[in-house]
């Protein structure tokens, strides 16, 4: 799969049997349909309302060059997800995934982690599972 930034072959790295498709050039990492939840349930950060209505978010208007979803080839759209800062991601129109830059997947993770109440998850975990499946 080539990276929608860089236009190289993405690795393929997979973790608890979810494959991420992973740029090494620029850190950037696409996840198929449904692939993100799976991650969030095994790392105990699931939040199942954030991610529905995906492809319902209002579109955000930045000045960053248009991608195209690797999977379909569509231009994908730009929408904010997360709090305090909001992450500007890259969503799939037709529904096929998500496209995180370099470091936006860290930072939903750190949110994340933030409003976990029950304190399941720390953020060493965290920082060791990132550092763990993109070194």
């Amino acid at each position: 799969m080539l990276c929608p930034v860089c236009k190289i072959d993405m690795l393929v790295i997979e973790y608890s049997k979810i494959e991420l498709d992973y740029c090494a050039a620029c850190q950037g990492v696409w996840f198929d349909a449904g692939e993100l939840e799976l991650l969030l349930k095994v790392i105990k950060l699931d939040r199942p309302d954030m991610f529905q209505n995906m492809l319902d978010l209002p579109e955000a208007r930045m000045p960053e060059k248009e991608r195209k979803c690797p999977i379909c080839n569509h231009k994908m759209k730009e929408a904010n997800i997360g709090e305090q800062p909001p992450l500007l991601i890259d969503v799939c129109r037709r529904g096929d995934g998500l496209w995180f830059d370099g470091d936006e997947l860290g930072q939903l993770l750190k949110q994340l982690a933030q409003r976990q109440s029950d304190g399941q998850v720390s953020r060493p975990q965290i920082f060791s599972f990132l550092q763990e499946v993109f070194k």
